[in-house]
């Protein structure tokens, strides 16, 4: 795997989440032997994360060293050390729209104009990143802000053909994180869903990707609170400890945060991590509440505050009471680039469509057929070890 170049292409690469992998991995080449939070830094036979270069789209033109600067999520020594790396890298102009995402705002964006002119932007992009930093391969990794959802029943989103047609007719159904995952796909390049929003798990798009050989892997990154519930509901149904209720609240102050202010963002957000329980618990939990809170003095430093009521033999109730705090962006950044390692793998060994192997990394992975997917921490992180291990 020595001597690889991986191209990363991050779609919000001046946010906290990919400024703070960046950082990361310009330490690692500095000679950074801390490993914490990266759970497959032990894997060898992936590409090292020193082999990645990056580049992608932001809202903001602002060098990833000021952008990193005004997150405040790496430490200010370690910034001031990888400072002349990051400085070098400067975000291209965005594909965005804000019926879609209204409070995500910028002055660095392509010009809204015909969809295929949008898409021919996007991957022009990809071809100039891969061939000026001579890499092997690009993966794609949406790290954007949440967007609105469009109607799902739309024609653009059930077939290729559909989607094909939309793009002809500048269908607004088709959002910008559509058109970044579609010019993904088309540029060969695998690609992951790291939001909420809609990528290539729409079925048009899953179609291509098949068709492309391309693999796709998502969405939404399972970083705080699902992961504790998807550690604890697992635990209640094995010991037939009934869950009555779960209240979950999230305040943070960050650029998500601010974004999910919005209610149609907010929408978006909620519907992934709100299904997660149900479905690892085997029935429906009516008093199941999820709360997003946008509070600017915590900034990336989130408190994820989670009340559960259960009960137990002969009716008794309990309450368990967790509380998470957090950073928002130190949780995430290792899995975006053990993600793209995977994919690059993925790639490499040939698979196309979705990764449900990969489902260990996401609120809402992405099934080949529909069919509901497996949320229970360790049943997943046994199915992504066991391909990790079968013969290539």
């Amino acid at each position: 795997m020595t001597g690889q170049r991986i191209g990363v292409a991050v779609v919000g690469l001046g946010g906290a989440v990919a400024t703070t992998a960046i950082a990361g991995v310009e330490l690692l080449r500095l000679g950074m032997r801390d490993m914490s939070g990266l759970p497959l830094a032990h894997r060898t036979d992936l590409v090292p994360y020193e082999s990645m270069v990056f580049g992608g789209w932001d809202l903001a033109p602002d060098d990833l060293a000021k952008a990193a600067h005004l997150h405040r999520v790496v430490e200010p020594a370690q910034l001031d050390t990888v400072a002349g790396p990051l400085g070098q890298i400067q975000p291209w102009p965005a594909v965005a729209d804000p019926a879609y995402c209204r409070n995500a705002t910028g002055a660095n964006v392509v010009p809204i104009g015909p969809l295929r002119e949008r898409v021919a932007h996007l991957r022009g992009d990809l071809d100039r990143f891969r061939s000026t930093q001579a890499a092997q391969r690009v993966v794609v990794v949406n790290l954007a802000s949440t967007e609105a959802r469009p109607d799902l029943a739309s024609p653009v989103l059930r077939s290729l053909d559909g989607f094909e047609a939309g793009l002809d007719a500048d269908d607004p159904a088709i959002t910008p994180g559509l058109l970044y995952a579609y010019a993904a796909i088309r540029e060969g390049c695998p690609y992951v869903n790291f939001t909420p929003s809609l990528g290539a798990d729409v079925p048009a798009l899953l179609e291509l990707a098949e068709r492309e050989g391309v693999p796709v892997a998502g969405k939404d990154g399972k970083t705080g609170q699902t992961l504790i519930k998807t550690v604890l509901a697992p635990a209640f149904r094995s010991r037939a400890l009934t869950v009555e209720g779960w209240y979950s609240t999230n305040i943070l102050g960050n650029r998500d945060g601010q974004i999910l202010d919005d209610p149609s963002s907010l929408a978006s957000k909620l519907d992934t991590k709100g299904s997660v329980l149900n479905q690892i618990l085997g029935y429906d939990v009516d008093d199941h509440v999820v709360r997003i809170d946008y509070y600017r003095p915590r900034g990336d430093a989130k408190e994820a505050w989670d009340n559960v009521d259960l009960i137990g033999f002969l009716g008794q109730r309990m309450q368990l009471k967790v509380d998470f705090l957090c950073r928002d962006s130190i949780l995430a950044a290792p899995l975006v680039l053990d993600l793209a390692r995977l994919m690059t793998e993925a790639a490499r060994r040939g698979s196309s469509g979705a990764q449900e192997q990969f489902g260990y990394f996401f609120k809402a992975p992405v099934t080949r057929d529909g069919r509901t997917p497996e949320h229970a921490l360790h049943a997943q992180e046994r199915v992504l070890l066991d391909w990790l291990d079968a013969p290539a």
